[in-house]
């Protein structure tokens, strides 16, 4: 997926484990199957999990990563009803793979797969809950870093404007170059909230039943615009799902929109940078660029 991507294989891990965490040594180990496009995931026995970051980079900025985002995983913990991991240790470089990588909780249940139908009122309702609970934890007077999403929204047109070009080989891009025209000038009245950050499919955790159980990839827990965590109605709902999800938030127009202006920046950089090396990934910013389009 990347030009930098690392290689890490079950025998690998196995060896970092079994080295640093002698307590573990024996347990099964079972990488799996994700369409995540930052870490590589491994199961440790029944209650663990580890990630490892895919992308080569500084050894000492990744640690410093994984501490930041042990610290967010920990502040929610608890918070809601909902699991979300707890971390647990620090790995170190070994084993011909040289940088940090994290051990938490395993968060039991089935991620939602991005091409179901996005029907589900109930999910929908569930994750509002889920979203309003985030929001419930306090800032500590800290605000958006200025990193991603989450802040100004026209900091992204240099970014919106590659991706339009890089599209144009996909799809008529003309339509998408007016909705960002009109998103991205929606002005900002509420302060930041905490947010999770990334509530796409694949960090939304259901039953059997398709309720939902847990949230994943907690690490970008903190201040930005409320608005943000509301593209999940965009990646994941039909228009009936996405009334539910914002009629239990009780979100005005304004928030509303601004929650579409950042679904629609996320997903213009899935279509074309994941096309080949990420399919999934690369259709599920399809199906949300649709659901905005045609909203």
């Amino acid at each position: 997926m990347h030009p930098n991507q690392l290689t890490i294989t079950t025998d690998m891990v196995r060896i970092l484990v079994g080295e640093q965490f002698p307590q573990w040594r024996g347990l099964p180990i079972e990488q799996i199957a994700s369409s995540g496009t930052v870490n590589a995931l491994f199961r440790i026995g029944e209650r663990l999990s580890a990630r490892f970051p895919l992308e080569s980079e500084d050894a000492t900025v990744v640690r410093q990563r994984w501490c930041s985002e042990a610290e967010a995983a920990r502040l929610l913990v608890g918070r809601t009803r909902f699991s979300t991991p707890e971390p647990i240790a620090l790995g170190q470089p070994g084993a011909g793979y040289p940088l940090p990588w994290s051990v938490q909780t395993w968060v039991p249940g089935s991620v939602v797969r991005g091409d179901e139908p996005g029907r589900s009122q109930l999910l929908a309702r569930d994750l509002a809950e889920f979203i309003a609970g985030v929001r419930t934890i306090g800032t500590d007077g800290k605000t958006f870093d200025g990193v991603g999403r989450g802040g100004d929204l026209t900091s992204h047109d240099e970014w919106i404007n590659r991706c339009l070009h890089e599209s144009e080989r996909l799809f008529d891009v003309a339509p998408f170059r007016r909705i960002w025209a009109e998103l991205r000038s929606l002005p900002r009245e509420s302060p930041d909230a905490m947010t999770h950050g990334d509530l796409i499919p694949g960090n939304v955790v259901v039953d059997h039943r398709r309720r939902l159980v847990g949230i994943i990839d907690v690490g970008g827990l903190g201040p930005a615009d409320p608005a943000l965590d509301l593209v999940c109605a965009w990646h994941l709902f039909d228009e009936p799902a996405r009334r539910v999800l914002r009629g239990t938030l009780n979100c005005d127009d304004l928030e509303w929109e601004r929650g579409k202006a950042w679904a629609f920046q996320q997903a213009m950089g899935l279509v074309w940078y994941y096309e080949r090396s990420n399919p999934s990934i690369s259709e599920m910013g399809r199906r949300t660029l649709h659901r905005i389009a045609t909203d």
